[in-house]
């Protein structure tokens, strides 16, 4: 099968080489740069997260082999039009799939990896999750709608590939029109803020349009302050993947009614009875 985020890692690293050269010759005080125990870590999270996604993709396709099979209709990856309704149904997947994994506590311990980092660079975008199950039910209904399996996880990869390059300090503002429309790094950066205005804002994939339509879209304004609200201060990869999970279960040992376990499960990072 055919990974196109794996025969893209050669070109990350080489764009991540690059973008530190760049900070090294051509340095910026507002910029953060890179900093080598940080690098380590999300080229760590990110080397386990594809050796991980290996074994799961092979559970992947299968339920979506399964769903599509079960739909009443196949469309045509010949028809162009089959292309575009994918890319929008993947955008809008990935608006909610982002959204609930930042709103809802069992998911955010599986993406707040990818927050961890306070700094914003190139190499933030390989810290990613080694718990990445959560994410089929989100894609699973494009097969049912008729979407070839391959063609879902293909689109998968290019959105992917595609927000791999957002993540820089050494883009500004693009023309008006793209930041009207497209995910960029001024509105990506927006979103790996700490900032009280930042939180929780900027979903989009590709497109920032969701953004705008659903309420959760927010300017880059303010220098951006990257991290957690409640920063884990660790380099160690095993800490940074799991974390939020053990801190989840110390809730849940403290819980006094199922009310609460339930909260510390199911409402947002940061919630408390008391609320």
């Amino acid at each position: 099968m055919f990974d196109l985020i794996l025969h893209a890692v050669p070109v990350f690293v080489l764009c991540v080489v690059l973008e530190a050269l760049s900070f090294r010759f051509l340095a910026d005080d507002d910029e953060l740069g890179y900093e080598a125990r940080d690098t380590r870590t999300s080229l760590t999270m990110g080397i386990g997260n594809a050796v991980i996604n290996i074994a799961w993709k092979l559970v992947v396709v299968a339920v979506y082999a399964g769903l599509y099979l079960l739909a009443p209709l196949h469309l045509s990856a010949h028809n162009p039009l089959t292309w575009i309704g994918l890319f929008f149904a993947d955008e809008l997947a990935y608006y909610w799939y982002h959204r609930t994994h930042h709103t809802i506590r069992m998911l955010w311990a599986s993406h707040v990896v990818h927050h961890s980092s306070r700094r914003y660079n190139l190499s933030t975008a390989l810290r990613q999750t080694w718990t990445p199950f959560s994410a089929l039910p989100y894609w699973a209904p494009l097969a049912l709608m008729g979407f070839p399996p391959w063609m879902i996880l293909l689109q998968q990869a290019i959105s992917l590939l595609y927000q791999f390059f957002v993540h820089t300090e050494r883009v500004g503002t693009l023309w008006r029109p793209v930041e009207f429309i497209m995910n960029t790094p001024s509105h990506h950066r927006v979103h790996h803020g700490s900032n009280a205005q930042y939180l929780d804002k900027n979903y989009g994939g590709i497109l920032i349009v969701w953004d705008r339509m659903f309420g959760t879209f927010e300017p880059e304004r303010e220098r951006v302050v990257y991290g957690l609200t409640k920063n884990i201060d660790t380099f160690n990869p095993l800490r940074v993947a799991t974390h939020e999970y053990g801190a989840i279960a110390r809730d849940l040992r403290g819980a006094r009614s199922w009310g609460a376990a339930f909260g510390y499960l199911f409402r947002g990072p940061g919630w408390s009875p008391e609320q």
